[in-house]
């Protein structure tokens, strides 16, 4: 199930626009009236899609957009008047007024959809090492077998642990055992 937070500084429209998602198969996660209560909704969910009006009781949807984290998605639902020459970020999707449910409806799954290829693709990157990064762990590796009389998989377990303890990405810690063995 996708997280939705709806914001809108009328909590009769957020209520409103709930009723239509839940009618639909969706689930609203936070209903919220301020960019302040959607910030922190948005760090509670860690990702989703966030519909939004325009303007909320504390910010306009551009200063939301501004600090939104790279895995949500936003949906603002505005009149054209108000959003008429707007440059919108490459994660801020736009439904004029008045709206069709269908429109809304297929724009949320395109939107939820598209977060989670997102989250798919960024793990799939830092899983993925460069030709470099490998070269840099094997070479912290046989350091550690040649000083240490380490095998190869306890190299990687110490190179492993370490990384962990330390709160640094593998190669970075690959980096520290090279530069200390030089």
């Amino acid at each position: 199930m996708q997280n939705i937070i709806i914001a809108f500084a009328k909590q009769e429209d957020a209520q409103n626009f709930k009723s239509i998602l839940m009618r639909n198969g969706f689930e609203a996660s936070y209903v919220c009236t301020s960019g302040a209560q959607t910030l922190s909704a948005m760090e509670d969910l860690g990702s989703g899609v966030v519909v939004c009006g325009y303007r909320l009781n504390d910010m306009i949807y551009s200063e939301l957009a501004e600090n939104l984290p790279s895995y949500f998605q936003m949906l603002v639902i505005a009149s054209p008047s108000k959003m008429d020459g707007a440059i919108l970020p490459e994660n801020v999707t736009y439904l004029p007024t008045p709206l069709k449910k269908n429109d809304l409806i297929s724009t949320i799954n395109l939107m939820s959809e598209g977060v989670v290829r997102r989250r798919k693709k960024l793990k799939e990157q830092k899983r993925a090492r460069s030709d470099e990064q490998k070269k840099l762990i094997n070479e912290a590796k046989a350091i550690l077998m040649s000083r240490h009389n380490m095998t190869e998989p306890e190299a990687h377990k110490y190179l492993q642990k370490c990384s962990m303890d330390s709160g640094t990405d593998l190669t970075e810690t690959a980096e520290m055992v090279i530069s200390l063995n030089v």
